[in-house]
């Protein structure tokens, strides 16, 4: 009982949080960090060192956005980047300059009511919004050339849809349904129209939350915040449709305390498997199977982070993992051992207050 409450007390900032990669041109030794901060209703600005993996904050970050800012995800081109303001309902876009600063273009384009998440199709032309309190995903045409929005359609979801995750080929989106311990899936057409896949919505854990397709658009993960496990699922690249893996849902310890899991990244080799384990301060990590995608512990794993593990996200070149850490406002960084997936501990940066999401570019 008491780690359900614990669970449920985390809940109201864990459930708003996500991360993102983009590979890109080069910018010599370092890449650029966007992390969002609602309760700072700013945007902080890094660069990483390709070599140590160490922060520097960009002079004149952070940047004010709007109220309680939930996520930022990145244009393909680098050029823009866009944040859902979960208090005041819209989207705010900003153009990234060469160095990484940012500047906000207005009027902020109007959402449903309280977007969790946002998703960025990977060709740049659509960009989605799941409303965690009016239960739709809306869609977005995308100005490439100035980032600009223009509302195209929406769909209803399950209750309190929290975190999108969408196919490497843009052909499928997928959403935690947080209230209704389901996700549910949706071919997207040409227009940024939603049909549901075949099955939809499929059951997982208790009150799941990170959701992610791995990079080759075989495997679907979930991770559940209140039901201490998480779901793999088989997606049919044809229809969508997602197939239970065997074994599924997965708990990650043998115990009978119920350890809430609140984020999921697949390595940018689809090697490895990472989740957070919130209360415990921790994230495990597994190494998938090629041809199932069932997940198997590493037996060094768990690895410590922060306190309140939220979101994870890999760096731009595959080598290093960063947790981000909403209880004590930091971000955990380890380095990936390629042939192993072991994390190794280098440092922990300190960031803004109970940070939600970080976006990283080269």
């Amino acid at each position: 009982m008491r780690v359900t409450v614990v669970a449920t007390i985390l809940a109201g900032l864990l459930t708003f949080t996500g991360c993102i990669f983009f590979g890109g041109g080069g910018n010599g030794g370092h890449q650029m960090a966007f992390i969002t901060a609602p309760l700072n209703s700013g945007i902080a600005v890094y660069t990483i060192s390709d070599i140590t993996g160490k922060f520097t904050l960009l002079l004149g970050s952070p940047y004010p956005t709007g109220i309680s800012p939930t996520q930022a995800v990145l244009a393909p081109s680098g050029k823009f980047v866009y944040l859902a303001n979960g208090g005041e309902n819209d989207i705010s876009l900003f153009q990234v300059a060469s160095s990484g600063a940012l500047t906000e273009v207005m009027p902020r384009t109007p959402t449903g009511v309280n977007p969790s998440a946002l998703a960025i199709d990977p060709g740049g032309t659509f960009l989605y919004a799941a409303n965690a309190s009016s239960n739709t995903i809306d869609s977005y045409k995308v100005d490439t050339s100035k980032g600009a929005l223009t509302a195209a359609s929406s769909v209803a979801t399950g209750f309190t849809p929290l975190k999108l995750a969408i196919a490497p080929s843009g052909k499928f989106i997928y959403v935690s349904n947080n209230s209704s311990n389901s996700v549910s899936g949706f071919a997207i057409d040409s227009s940024g129209g939603f049909t549901p896949v075949p099955g939809s919505p499929y059951a997982v854990g208790l009150g799941p939350n990170g959701i992610i397709v791995d990079p080759a658009g075989k495997f679907l993960y979930v991770a559940s915040l209140t039901g201490g496990n998480f779901s793999g699922f088989a997606i049919d690249s044809g229809s969508g449709a997602l197939t239970p893996m065997s074994g599924s849902p997965y708990a990650v310890a043998v115990s009978t305390t119920v350890i809430p899991l609140s984020a999921v990244l697949v390595d940018r080799s689809g090697k490895y498997l990472y989740v957070t384990a919130v209360n415990a301060n921790k994230v495990y990590a597994y190494t998938i199977n090629a041809t199932t995608g069932v997940p198997a512990l590493i037996s060094s794993s768990p690895f410590a982070t922060g306190g309140g593990p939220a979101f994870i996200s890999n760096d731009a070149e595959g080598q290093f993992l960063f947790v981000g850490n909403q209880s004590t406002s930091n971000v955990s960084v380890f380095r990936i051992t390629q042939s192993t997936g072991v994390l190794t501990s280098i440092q922990t940066e300190s960031v803004l207050s109970a940070p939600t999401s970080m976006v990283v570019i080269k």
